[in-house]
């Protein structure tokens, strides 16, 4: 395996009672990188995760985790891991059960529990540490596990949809720590599926949809690969008044209204300067007029599928 990746799949495969979760799925994570592996809900990022954990084993297909071919089963103590669900022990007091943690992954409990103390207070928790897993916010819980994850310094920092269930604040701070992290030589996998999140956060991607992949690469040879002729506009009011216009093919091939701001695709041949000349002729008031490149979400609503998009965003199967 090459030492500049530190996951490799290749032509994964996983199937349950007749459902193909993931198809031939293959997929190079360089270190360092932050990676992320996107999708809607039900599109196989879990159960690719549990195959790379060793949890799971895949019925084709192989898989190299930190130089191990065996999997991460293997190299677990090299691997932070951050469920989408929370798996906390309850009842056990913050600072002992994360003292427990680490000690299970091999570090020493007196630096198991100086190293969980500072981070309790990096994240604001130090209040905390003598209550019981049961007294914390779910907010709190997850800062709880996402210390967990990171405690014993892992290689690879696997993240379950890590920002669920926290506030804007402690969502960015959980960021900043991310990319400190991979900065330090660590590689991340973030799975997701809120498209925001990762095309603020991540180097790479990786799109999946039924299982299957359907582009990889980094961001930005992604978004150079689906560039085309894009506009980002919002008009004062709400882009509902200037529905006719967007309707119109000669011009817009395609536009995605958010309500204050649309994303526009322009038709073939079309001249971004005559759609702001119409805009104008039309009395609106155009607050924002910029041709840029597509947004993550946008690739992702043109590749995967308007109807897996909106599943995607309100975390439906």
């Amino acid at each position: 395996m090459d030492p500049g990746i530190s996951l490799e799949l290749q032509q994964v495969t996983k199937r349950y009672a007749g459902h193909t979760a993931v198809r031939k799925l293959s997929l190079r994570v360089p270190r360092g990188a932050i990676y992320g592996l996107l999708g809607p809900n039900g599109a196989g990022k879990t159960t690719t995760i549990r195959m790379v954990l060793g949890i799971v084993q895949p019925d084709e297909g192989s898989i190299t985790v930190l130089g191990n071919p065996e999997g991460g089963w293997k190299a677990s103590h090299r691997i932070g891991y951050l469920p989408e669900e929370r798996g906390l022990y309850r009842k056990m007091k913050v600072l002992d059960l994360l003292t427990f943690l680490a000690e299970a992954k091999g570090v020493r409990r007196a630096t198991a529990r100086r190293d969980a103390e500072s981070w309790l207070e990096r994240l604001g928790l130090s209040a905390w540490k003598v209550h019981k897993i049961d007294d914390l916010s779910k907010g709190m819980q997850q800062k709880v596990q996402f210390i967990a994850t990171l405690l014993h310094r892992p290689e690879l920092v696997i993240l379950d949809e890590p920002f669920a269930g926290l506030d804007p604040v402690n969502s960015q701070v959980l960021k900043d720590i991310v990319r400190e992290v991979a900065q330090g030589g660590a590689t991340i996998l973030f799975s997701t599926h809120v498209m925001e999140q990762a095309e603020r956060l991540c180097d790479s991607v990786c799109i999946i949809a039924r299982g299957e992949k359907v582009l990889d690469g980094s961001l930005a040879e992604v978004k150079q690969t689906h560039r085309g002729r894009h506009v980002a506009l919002a008009v004062a009011g709400g882009v509902a008044s200037i529905d006719s216009l967007l309707a119109d093919r000669a011009l817009v091939a395609r536009a995605d209204n958010y309500g204050n701001y649309a994303e526009i695709e322009l038709a073939e041949g079309a001249d971004p300067q005559r759609l702001l000349q119409l805009l104008v002729q039309t009395g609106v008031q155009v607050t924002r007029y910029e041709i840029t490149e597509p947004s993550l979400h946008k690739i992702f609503l043109d590749r995967v599928g308007a109807e897996a998009a909106v599943a995607a965003a309100s975390g439906n199967e």
